[in-house]
């Protein structure tokens, strides 16, 4: 019996949306509760928890559209990531807040959060994962076509002389401001997109990328 993409694909994503759900659910009630035990009645209780979980699902797939577009990050931590992590603390702690005073009292309190977290952290993860390009496969990439027996020879080349194109650009870049080229750059220089300017970098930090001839 032959699965279909789409039955694959439910497969796949309806436990962790069902999880996501429950889980999400379950974390909401406790913020809510310790929202409404600290002033916070009424509708503001349910605006307290809304904001918090909706904030941590924000910040992923923040993240996820960085690593999609490339974005370089600047600093010890994104922006996101530091969302991301606020989010997480504040969620945890109001769950704790609603857990009996023992080990597993807090445990089973957190266990809502935990789970909640980890499924979206799945969703990210299968979101922005994406197989390696080779390097005799970025020109077909770039130029939304297909590799085929035909013409994997002319691409092989071709992308070998863009790939020693980059390099030169690359070591010039370094050799005058003492640091390696960014991916805005050699972008710039080549007047590629930035998925291709990326793939060009992956391939040249590569040890073997690093050991050919110029």
């Amino acid at each position: 019996m032959t699965t279909t993409p789409l039955a694959t694909r439910v497969a796949d994503t309806a436990p962790v949306l069902v999880l996501a759900l429950i889980a999400g659910a379950g974390s909401f009630t406790h913020i809510r509760q310790t929202a409404t035990e600290h002033g916070q009645t009424g509708w503001m209780a349910w605006a307290v928890a809304v904001c918090i979980d909706l904030t941590c699902v924000m910040a992923a797939r923040e993240r996820q559209r960085d690593r999609k577009n490339g974005r370089e990050r600047r600093g010890p931590i994104t922006w996101p990531t530091f969302v991301l992590v606020g989010g997480i603390s504040l969620s945890l702690a109001a769950n704790l807040a609603q857990a009996n005073p023992t080990p597993w009292g807090w445990i089973t309190a957190a266990t809502p959060a935990g789970a909640f977290l980890t499924a979206v952290s799945m969703l990210e993860r299968r979101a922005t994962v994406r197989p390696a390009v080779p390097a005799q496969n970025l020109v077909s990439e770039e130029n939304g076509t297909a590799a085929t027996p035909e013409n994997d020879q002319n691409e092989a080349g071709t992308a070998g002389a863009l790939l020693d194109y980059a390099r030169r650009i690359a070591d010039e870049h370094e050799a005058k401001h003492g640091k390696p080229i960014t991916r805005d750059s050699l972008r710039a220089r080549l007047g590629v997109s930035s998925q291709l300017a990326s793939a060009l970098l992956r391939t040249l930090r590569t040890p073997s990328s690093e050991g050919e001839a110029p």
